[in-house]
């Protein structure tokens, strides 16, 4: 039987029209069973059944208090959380949230092309990228790096777009353990064709698999 992904995908701020095409991209990864929703009661339920609740651009207050508390068992029992893209915009009022994902959300420059650099090529979600990996997306700025809190798999070159404000060390995907669990997030995903390219499809299918443990 594959791993089934609890894909959850509420919004209570501002919705990106790129969710349906996310659904639909995570849906055709073969390795995965799909359980897709925006009802927050999903997550009320016990969630021992799958291997990981992902977050694919949810924005805001979306989980009720007994939701919140059936999310951090699962991590702390060994469950998976991924979340992608606006998912650092989620769930400002808990603080357990902001530590399970590494970073908040503060800014982006517009939506333009820029480059991406794998600082750690030995992980499921950048084996398959370039060292320096031309895309285009909304660049996010974190209100703090999570560099020693995480794993930094991937980084922002600012000097290759405008409008970025951390400098350097700007991590844009990163990895870590919470309890006995499994934390994946990358804060690309913006638009639409992320979801048709191959090079964001295999960094997204790879942290999901190793947030799931399909995958080392």
């Amino acid at each position: 039987m594959a791993p089934r992904l609890l894909l959850h995908t509420r919004t209570t701020g501002y919705r990106h029209d790129s969710i349906p095409d996310a659904v639909a991209a995570v849906r055709e990864f073969a390795d995965f069973d799909v359980d897709a929703t925006e009802d927050p009661a999903a997550l009320e339920q016990p969630l021992d059944r799958y291997a990981a609740v992902v977050f694919l651009s949810t924005s805001g207050e979306i989980l009720t208090p007994r939701g919140r508390a059936r999310l951090a068992a699962h991590v702390e029992a060994g469950g998976g959380f991924a979340g992608v893209h606006a998912a650092a915009c989620t769930e400002y009022d808990w603080p357990y949230y902001g530590e399970l994902l590494g970073a908040r959300f503060d800014r982006h420059p517009a939506y333009q092309p820029g480059r991406v650099l794998v600082e750690d090529p030995g992980h499921p979600a950048t084996r398959r990228l370039p060292s320096v990996w031309d895309f285009t997306d909304e660049w996010y700025d974190f209100r703090d790096s999570p560099r020693g809190r995480v794993r930094v798999l991937l980084r922002a070159d600012e000097s290759s777009y405008e409008g970025g404000a951390m400098g350097e060390d700007h991590p844009l995907a990163w990895c870590r353990e919470q309890g006995a669990g499994r934390v994946f997030f990358t804060a690309l995903g913006h638009a639409p064709e992320a979801y048709r390219d191959p090079d964001f499809l295999a960094h997204l299918h790879g942290g999901l698999a190793w947030a799931a443990r399909l995958a080392k």
